[in-house]
């Protein structure tokens, strides 16, 4: 039994033949022609044919020597360098493309028949010297020849197009884009000194890596053309070397700019491009798309998670009020208790007092004399006021036990024992209050001894130097030696002095002269509301007490305002120090102060920098010395 056929042997039928038709030709024509000659001379196919392309060859090539001929006669060759040298040689159609060995062929041929030897041979008119246009074949076998030579004429080749299309709506058309730029582009890429083969400019399917290869490519195009094919002179006609430096000079100064003038022309040719191609446009939308999607995901996101956060919230704050509702509950049930409990409390307190006075009166107040009575009663009530609740029952007890002799006893110890705790209170208060005034010991004795100016300094400085500066302590003691004459504190001192002044540690004089500054700056803005509410007309702006001030005495002493030092600022921003009259100009800027005082605190904030800095570098450095 056969095997069944493989995969490539089976045959199917996918469409149905047409059926034959008969169709009636007339012999016409130039091939009926060429059969019917064929025929009578008994000649094959393929021999007309060889025959008819040999003899169209003859013609071709009779005609292109003959062509030649007349342009090489018609060369002068004084003027060598503007000729066609491909051309000359008869490789105008290869030109770049061509091979040294078809330049050899092509100069070994011309030479057979232009060479002046052989043209005298056959009878023609032969110049003499240099004045025969033989001459401009051997330059042109000199020029392409040599490579160097042949790569500089190359970059300024007659025949290359520099052209650049330019942008308009018809290029920006799909179908004539490609057409008008790529063969623009792909001439272009002969003069490429980077990888090859240089990136295509593709179509209209063409990705979005492709393109950007693309245009990153020409964009950084490195062109290997090169001048020095049109140089005027040549360097080696200067007389002497001054000269044919200066020439070397001259030719080195017309090839770069010719270079520059190719890389923009390179330049405009891409950004033409880049400008017309339809894909770029695409890509754009594509993108602009992309974002808008993105765009939209976050904002459905964002509004998903918004409304999750607001269900989680309200159910949050629904569960925070039904436990606040009951604490709130459970602690009204604990208040009324205790409020209960209390007021029970307080019931048997007052019967308990009041079962004290009732004991102390039936003993007549264990008095022997009228003074001793009052003395007495003065007693019972400070026991009825000071005693708890336990110590008048324990008391009351003890006076209801026995006689009036050891109820007697018991009512003055406890007398003695309620002054006593009183007394040793007191005591205790007295150490503690003597203590905190002078902070003691050796350390106390020296935070004693703290001035209003060092105080006002620390003050000062702890503003300048807030939390988080580097050893703030140790640049605060140095910025208050620095400031003060004849101190020395130390970091744990000024620590010590600013955590008092934090906790109101002050004497009398201190809080005496904080008092009588805040008295002052309550006063100020009481006669500055007061004043502000002065005026014959509503509608015009009063003057504030710092421009009154200004216009009186030219100066206003009071403190600057946060709104004053923000002006300040700006204003020395925006008026550098070479403008002219700087300083009228800064003071115009503020109305609450005079030129003199700007200068004054400019001068300020300046050497409180410098203060800063000397002392931040002084406590680096001392710290550096630790290490």
């Amino acid at each position: 039994m056969d095997s069944p056929p493989a995969e490539e042997d089976r045959s199917m039928v996918v469409a149905k033949i047409s059926p034959l038709q008969m169709v009636s030709i007339e012999p016409v024509g130039r091939w009926f022609e060429a059969y019917c000659l064929r025929r009578r001379n008994k000649q094959s196919l393929s021999h007309t044919t060889m025959t008819s392309s040999s003899s169209e060859e003859n013609i071709s090539d009779a005609s292109t020597d003959e062509e030649d001929e007349l342009m090489l006669k018609g060369l002068d060759p004084k003027e060598w360098k503007q000729q066609d040298h491909y051309a000359v040689l008869g490789l105008k159609n290869e030109r770049y493309k061509a091979t040294e060995e078809q330049i050899k062929r092509a100069y070994k041929k011309k030479v057979l028949k232009h060479h002046p030897d052989k043209r005298k041979a056959r009878g023609e008119n032969v110049k003499e010297g240099d004045d025969d246009y033989f001459t401009c074949i051997t330059r042109a076998y000199e020029i392409l020849g040599n490579r160097v030579k042949r790569r500089s004429y190359d970059s300024v080749d007659p025949q290359f197009d520099d052209d650049v299309p330019e942008v308009s709506s018809d290029n920006k058309d799909k179908e004539e884009f490609f057409e008008v730029f790529r063969p623009v582009f792909e001439a272009n890429a002969r003069w490429s000194n980077k990888k090859k083969p240089v990136p295509q400019l593709g179509d209209i399917d063409s990705s979005f890596d492709e393109v950007n290869d693309f245009y990153a490519f020409w964009y950084d195009f490195d062109s290997w053309r090169e001048y020095s094919y049109l140089d005027e002179e040549e360097k080696e006609k200067g007389q002497d070397r001054e000269e044919r430096k200066w020439i070397e000079r001259q030719n080195k100064a017309a090839r770069a700019k010719r270079k520059k003038e190719e890389v923009t022309r390179i330049r405009l040719l891409v950004d033409n491009a880049y400008a017309c191609d339809p894909r770029i446009q695409r890509f754009k939308d594509e993108e602009k798309e992309k974002k808008l999607a993105q765009k939209r995901a976050k904002q459905e996101a964002a509004r998903q998670k918004a409304e999750e956060e607001k269900r989680k919230k309200e159910e949050e704050l629904e569960a925070e009020r039904k436990q606040k509702e009951k604490e709130e509950e459970e602690a009204k049930a604990q208040a009324a208790a205790a409020k209960k409990e209390k007021e029970a409390m307080k019931k048997i307190l007052k019967k308990e007092r009041k079962t004290l006075r009732t004991i102390i009166k039936e003993f007549d107040y264990f008095a022997a004399d009228e003074a001793e009575r009052v003395k007495n009663m003065a007693d019972v009530e400070k026991l009825a006021d000071m005693l708890s609740l336990t110590s008048l029952q324990s008391l009351n007890e003890a006076l209801t036990s026995g006689d009036k002799e050891r109820a007697s006893q018991a009512f003055t110890a406890e007398v003695k024992e309620l002054d006593d705790k009183r007394e040793a209170e007191k005591q205790k208060l007295l150490e503690a209050t003597k203590k905190q005034n002078s902070g003691g010991g050796s350390a106390g004795a020296r935070a004693k001894q703290w001035s209003d100016e060092e105080t006002q300094i620390l003050i000062k400085a702890v503003n300048l130097f807030p939390a988080g500066t580097k050893q703030r302590w140790e640049v605060i003691a140095n910025y208050i030696n620095q400031h003060v004459e004849g101190s020395n504190r130390t970091p744990k001192e000024v620590l010590g002095q600013a955590k008092a002044l934090q906790k109101n540690v002050m004497d009398e004089s201190q809080k005496q002269l904080v008092n009588e500054k805040a008295f002052e700056i309550l006063q100020k803005e009481k006669e500055q509301k007061k004043n502000a509410k002065v005026g014959d007309k509503p509608s015009e702006r009063v003057e504030s007490v710092g421009e009154q001030q200004v216009a009186q005495t030219g100066s206003n002493p009071a403190p600057w305002t946060t709104e004053e030092q923000k002006l300040l600022e700006q204003a020395l921003k925006t008026f550098p120090a070479s403008v002219k009259d700087r300083w009228d100009r800064i003071a115009e800027t503020i109305a609450t102060r005079s030129k003199k005082d700007c200068m004054k605190r400019y001068k300020e904030l300046a050497e409180m920098v410098k203060a800063k800095k000397a002392a931040q570098a002084a406590a680096d450095a001392k710290a550096a010395k630790k290490t």
